[in-house]
C-alpha cells in the first residue's frame, strides 16, 4: 500500500471523482459496510478498461451503494447496457437514487436475488458470448461460479475484473485458511492456469485480477 501523501495526491489531484461520486462516498462512509466501498484508482481503471475495450454491454456482480455502476455505467456509450446483480434492497436504494441524479439509470438493469441465479438466466436465455466486461465484487466463496459464468457470458476477447484478489495479502500467508481467503487463492492459481484466459493481477486497491476471454 502507498503512504497515505500518496493515496491523497492520487485522490485529490489524478483520479478526481464528481460532486456526486464524492457525495455517494460519503454517504456510504456511514454505513457499517463502508469498507466494501470500491477505491477511487479501482473506479478509474474499469472506467478506462470499458471505454478501452469499447465495452457496450456490461455485466456487475456486486453493486453494493453502486459506486463502480455509476462509474462504469458513466462511460458505456449511448446505447449501452449494464446488468448489475445484487441481493441487498437496502444498499441497492442508495445506488438507484445516485444512478437517477447521474442521468444512467436507464443503462442500468439491476437484477435482484442470487447472481449466481441471475447469470444462470442470461446464459439460459442465449447471452452467452455477448458481453464485453465483466466486474465481480461479491461474495468470495461464490468467485469461481461466477468466474465460470462471466467466461461463458463474454465475448471472445472481452474482459472481467475481480477486486480483493490480494486480501490485504492474506491470500500469501499460508498460514491463514479461512474460507474467503481459501476461494480467493485458489481462483488466483486457477487463473494463473486456465488456457482459456491471458491474465494479469495488479496491485491495485486490494488487488484487481484482469482475465480475458481467448478466441
Amino acid at each position: 500500500m502507498f503512504p497515505v501523501a500518496v493515496q491523497e495526491f492520487i485522490r485529490g489531484q489524478i483520479h478526481r471523482e464528481t460532486a456526486l461520486q464524492a457525495r455517494l462516498r460519503e454517504e456510504t462512509r456511514q454505513l457499517p459496510e463502508a469498507r466494501m466501498q470500491s477505491h477511487s484508482d479501482l473506479g478509474a481503471l474499469l472506467a478506462f478498461l470499458v471505454r478501452l475495450t469499447g465495452g457496450r454491454r456490461v455485466v456487475e456482480v456486486g453493486v453494493f451503494t453502486g459506486m463502480s455502476a455509476l462509474t462504469i455505467a458513466s462511460a458505456l456509450p449511448p446505447g449501452g447496457q449494464m446488468v448489475a446483480c445484487d441481493i441487498s434492497e437496502e444498499w441497492t436504494d442508495i445506488a438507484r437514487r445516485y444512478w437517477a441524479e447521474a442521468g444512467v439509470a436507464d443503462k442500468i438493469d439491476l437484477r435482484m436475488g442470487s447472481a449466481a441465479d441471475s447469470l444462470g438466466l442470461l446464459l439460459a436465455a442465449g447471452a452467452g458470448g455477448t458481453f464485453d466486461f465483466a466486474f465481480i465484487d461479491a461474495d468470495k466463496p461464490a468467485y469461481d461460479v461466477y468466474y465460470e459464468s462471466c467466461l461463458a457470458l463474454l465475448r471472445p476477447g472481452g474482459l472481467m475484473a475481480f477486486d480483493n484478489m490480494i486480501w490485504s495479502g492474506r491470500v500469501a500467508d499460508p498460514t491463514v485458511q479461512d474460507e474467503d481467503t481459501n476461494a480467493l487463492r485458489a481462483l488466483n492459481l486457477k487463473i494463473a492456469r486456465d488456457p482459456r484466459v491471458d491474465f494479469c493481477l495488479l496491485t491495485v486497491g486490494d488487488g484487481v485480477m484482469l482475465a480475458r476471454k481467448k478466441g
